[in-house]
């Protein structure tokens, strides 16, 4: 007889927010691992909780993939984060977490997109602000300093 799958609970949910806001990270991201295996087993939800479900299921390839850039893992996080994004395209978290692994990484031209895009969606969002300067003004010291060797 085949089973019906599992639909996943806010309980698996609020347990690993619990897990991530004492900094176990390991058991956290376990169970946002399974709460994001049981989304995508569930069937098509009723209208009325698929947005709440989308908001729950970008909030935990968002946290996962934070505790994947607390390991240093940062193309799984960015990863995680755009998983995020597609799922919650107004969800101005992940694209600045992106953003920040972007520009660690140098890729400035896709840092500022993200910065500009958190920023479309929450011009409040001062960190965002401060890191976009930040993105725009390193990007103008490496093009200096490329611009300088060459001659």
């Amino acid at each position: 007889m085949e089973q019906e799958p599992a639909r996943a609970t806010p309980d698996l949910l609020s347990a690993a927010h619990v897990q991530f806001r004492e900094q176990r990270f390991q058991t956290a991201e376990e169970l946002y691992t399974r709460f994001i295996a049981q989304c995508a087993c569930s069937s098509d939800p009723p209208a009325a909780t698929r947005e709440c479900i989308t908001r729950d299921l970008a909030t935990a390839f968002n946290n996962r993939g934070q505790i994947k850039y607390l390991r240093v893992d940062f193309y799984e996080a960015m990863d995680d984060y755009t998983s995020a994004i597609q799922t919650q395209p107004d969800f101005e978290v992940p694209y600045y977490n992106r953003g920040l692994i972007l520009y660690r990484l140098g890729y400035y031209d896709e840092a500022l997109k993200d910065f500009k895009k958190v920023l479309a969606l929450n011009p409040e969002f001062e960190d965002a602000s401060l890191s976009l300067k930040q993105t725009l003004l390193d990007k103008e010291e490496k093009q200096r300093r490329t611009y300088e060797k060459s001659y």
